[in-house]
């Protein structure tokens, strides 16, 4: 059985990025559906006892795997964030060094990944994760989708739905992915990377 991930700040403590209000929702409301979705289908489905990854990479498409896929996503989204005053302004060690190397700045970086979540048609997610040589790529991933069925390691994302920013933004797609740079914990990410 699968539970709900636990936040590792208070709701209100992404203010004025994510709002309190989004949270509850987007977390307690959406994340929390997935969740007893996907419990209710595991039964009987094969899948029971395997790990989110590894439903997500075995599942064909459908229920199981989009409501797997979503609390994979949503779980990795979620604990990647911390309030805006502790947050570091980009990424340190490796992970910057690769950064740099293959965009020639954190700017130019940015900039690719906020141009795909804009750009992706529809709901979804925009990625930066690994291959297995350390080598990073953005992509777009429609619906629950997620990096680990292209064999990637994700790293970051940041969620394209509409419920992650309706509220706050309302239609404004880009000005949701440009502030939530603010609140990303590099530390996070950088474990992610390892």
């Amino acid at each position: 059985m699968f539970k709900l991930v636990q936040l590792p700040y208070a709701m209100e403590a992404l203010e004025p990025v994510i709002s309190a209000e989004t949270v509850s929702f987007h977390h307690g409301k959406h994340l929390q559906a997935y969740v007893d979705n996907l419990n209710k289908l595991l039964i009987g489905s094969g899948f029971e006892g395997l790990s989110l990854v590894d439903i997500v990479r075995q599942a064909p498409a459908g229920a199981v795997f989009n409501n797997a896929g979503q609390i994979l996503n949503h779980e990795m989204y979620f604990t990647q964030f911390k309030l805006a005053s502790e947050a570091a302004q980009g990424p340190s060690g490796a992970l910057a060094a690769q950064i740099e190397k293959q965009w020639g700045s954190f700017e130019a970086f940015k900039t690719e990944f906020e141009t795909k979540g804009v750009g992706l048609f529809g709901s979804g997610w925009v990625w930066l994760s690994a291959d297995a040589d350390g080598f990073l790529v953005i992509t777009q991933e429609q619906g629950a989708s997620n990096p680990v069925v292209k064999g990637l390691k994700p790293l970051l994302t940041f969620d394209v739905w509409e419920h992650a920013y309706y509220l706050d933004y309302q239609n404004r797609r880009a000005a949701h992915l440009s502030a939530l740079w603010q609140i990303v914990d590099w530390k996070v990410v950088e474990g992610r990377f390892g």
